[in-house]
């Protein structure tokens, strides 16, 4: 007697297979190598493919939503068919509003997540053998660990899903072809289904007289088989538990690794209107130098457009102190970022010689040192980066409102130095202090390293080859950018849908290891610059690079120091630089140190560090020192 083999549960929601279930084989091939195709465009270029992506999101969704309601018969009808309707209509809503759906893409995915993890859950509670229970239990949870897991890290998520699903593409499209060869290799002219036997009355006929023996080897082979299935099954609920479980330590790796925004940098609800007025005064935790208390700061000011801001900055003090109002030093940091948690004043060592230069030396005479956040670090608001009236303002403002602290008694004069970007911003405060701050009297300005330049240094950097530290650092400037001015839209200089990535990218600090997720993301979509479409020298942006140049006049003496070496600012950039600045009539003091890199001229034991000392303490007695290289 022949027994009627009981129908296998089909699980799992990979309808396709079926759908070709009897195609010619010419039909496979196409589909194949095109599935093939689009998978490859997808894992190669997540970004020029972010429009395909979707589609295939949404095409993806659509077929996992029939596959459900075509799921095995046991599952409960309420079930097939509300969890497919669900997948169904949101995988139509993205075809639909594709356009205003490519932003939404890693939200999306996280909620697909949620219902696939959901169903699945249901599926494990409902049917199936134990090790397909815990699979799907298993399954279920990861699912919506990774949807939570997405939330947090939108632009990973659309680099990980161009990945899992090109590569699912590819798999499925070499399957399709492998099966087409398959048929055509022996004569068929369809395919069946995968796992089906060619149909064979012969065989048919042979299942009739099939011996006791015979059937007892073959239900010894099906236990086998269900053996090593189930193996299988529990080794891949393990892999899934470890992934899930490593990702959330990454998540929490990275969480506790970045600068918390205390409750200090949140403003009153009321401030005074006038700017450089002191709202608060609070003792800073971190590493101080020898001889001095830090204390941190928060103060008005006005952000790039001359509005009512808040900032905040760090303020050291000698013990010592010289005889008379203290001079005061005026810090701007160079780049850390342009998140709120990238504050200076918020990491451990920003009080010591390591970064702020010659730091010991300038409390042992007894300068007073105050180092402005600007606006947008520590407290809320627009972070001003290489956006000059901005920096500048919250410099100046810095020191109006220490001079607001009770028994510090700060004299007019001023020194303000300046690294990197915080050069661009030295050579602003000097510019404006003037018509701004007539309080202050600036006596000179050292720039290491100085941005100076920012138009021709944007054009220096792009006009090389793209890579990961280029794209992190073009976010820095064209959100901050596009933030501040109404005349520039991000989207002109962007790829479509890409503004998720960019804007994430501008919510970590270098100092954190979140920022290995900037780097991550960057070089999944830095080959062919796929990031930044436009033209980043030309347009708004370029006419407001242009505008963030200094331009001067500078009363006071201007020193300048930069290595040969170089790697951020060119030292050919540099000596541009001060042609300009002698063309123009400017006393500039001028020194190349061979040999030094980017930040070697700030660092202790650089031998520019004598020598901006002694240049500030004859700007503060007004000596007759050497200020001048310019030609005659």
């Amino acid at each position: 007697m022949i027994r009627e083999g009981r129908r296998t549960p089909v699980y799992g929601w990979s309808v396709v297979p079926r759908l070709v279930r009897g195609a010619p084989p010419v039909v496979l091939v196409v589909v194949g190598a095109l599935s093939l195709l689009v998978g490859l465009l997808i894992v190669t270029r997540p970004l020029t493919s972010l429009v395909l992506l979707t589609v295939y999101v949404g095409l993806s969704a659509i077929f996992s939503g029939v596959a459900r309601m075509l799921s095995a018969p046991e599952t409960a009808l309420w079930s097939r068919v509300g969890f497919g309707a669900v997948w169904i209509a949101l995988g139509l809503a993205i075809l639909l509003g594709l356009g205003r759906t490519l932003e939404l893409l890693p939200g999306i995915i996280a909620v697909l997540l949620v219902l696939g993890g959901l169903a699945s859950i249901y599926d494990a509670l409902r049917r199936g053998s134990i090790s397909q229970r815990v699979l799907a239990g298993v399954w279920g949870g990861a699912q919506i660990a990774f949807a939570i897991l997405s939330y947090a890290w939108p632009d990973v998520t659309v680099l990980v899903v161009a990945v899992v699903f090109g590569v699912r593409t590819v798999v499925f499209g070499a399957s399709m072809l492998v099966r087409a060869v398959r048929a055509l290799v022996e004569g068929r002219g369809s395919v069946p289904a995968t796992g089906e036997p060619a149909p064979d009355r012969a065989d048919t006929d042979a299942a009739a007289s099939v011996s006791p023996s015979a059937s007892a080897a073959a239900s010894r082979r099906g236990r086998t088989r269900a053996v090593w299935l189930a193996v299988g099954r529990y080794a891949l609920s393990a892999l899934l538990i470890a992934l899930a479980a490593g990702g959330w330590w990454a998540n929490s790796w990275f969480e506790d690794g970045a600068q918390i925004v205390d409750g200090f940098y949140d403003p009153p609800a009321v401030v005074p209107y006038e700017h450089g007025r002191l709202i608060r005064i609070d003792d800073f935790s971190g590493q101080k130098p020898p001889g001095a208390d830090v204390q941190r700061i928060l103060y008005t000011t006005r952000d790039a457009n001359g509005q009512p801001a808040v900032a905040s900055a760090l303020v050291i003090v000698p013990h010592e102190a010289p005889p008379g109002p203290r001079p005061v030093v005026s810090w701007n940091h160079g780049t850390t970022g342009v998140a709120r948690g990238c504050a200076p004043s918020l990491r451990d060592a920003s009080a010591t010689k390591w970064a702020i230069p010659g730091l010991d030396e300038a409390v042992a005479r007894g300068w007073v040192v105050v180092a402005s956040d600007y606006a947008g670090q520590g407290a809320p608001g627009v972070f001003p980066y290489l956006i000059g009236r901005g920096e500048a303002r919250s410099s100046l403002d810095a020191i109006l409102a220490a001079g607001e602290i009770d028994g510090l008694n700060l004299s007019r004069r001023t020194v303000v130095w300046g690294h990197s970007q915080g050069g661009h911003a030295a050579l602003w405060t000097s510019q404006i202090a003037g018509d701004y701050a007539p309080d202050i009297d600036v006596r000179g300005t050292a720039l290491l390293a100085p941005a100076g330049q920012p138009l021709q240094l944007a054009e220096e950097l792009t006009s090389g080859d793209a890579n990961a530290l280029l794209s992190i650092l073009i976010s820095w400037v064209l959100v901050p950018y596009a933030d501040t001015y109404d005349d520039i839209d991000l989207t002109d200089y962007i790829a479509p849908g890409s503004e998720a990535i960019v804007r994430e990218m501008t919510q970590r600090c270098p100092s954190e290891p979140g920022v290995m997720v900037s780097v991550a993301t960057a070089l999944g979509v830095s080959e062919d610059r796929p990031l930044f479409v436009g033209d980043l020298t030309a347009g708004a942006l370029g006419r407001r690079l242009e505008d963030n140049t200094p331009t001067g006049p500078w009363d006071q003496p201007i020193l300048i120091a930069w290595g040969d070496e170089d790697e951020v600012i060119p030292a050919h950039l540099q000596h541009e630089f001060v042609e300009r600045l002698c063309a123009e009539g400017n006393q500039v003091r001028v020194l190349e140190y061979r040999g030094y890199d980017h930040l070697r001229t700030l660092l202790p034991r650089s031998h520019f560090i004598p020598v901006l000392i002694s240049w500030t303490d004859a700007r503060f007695r007004h000596a007759d020192t050497h200020v001048d290289d310019c030609p005659e």
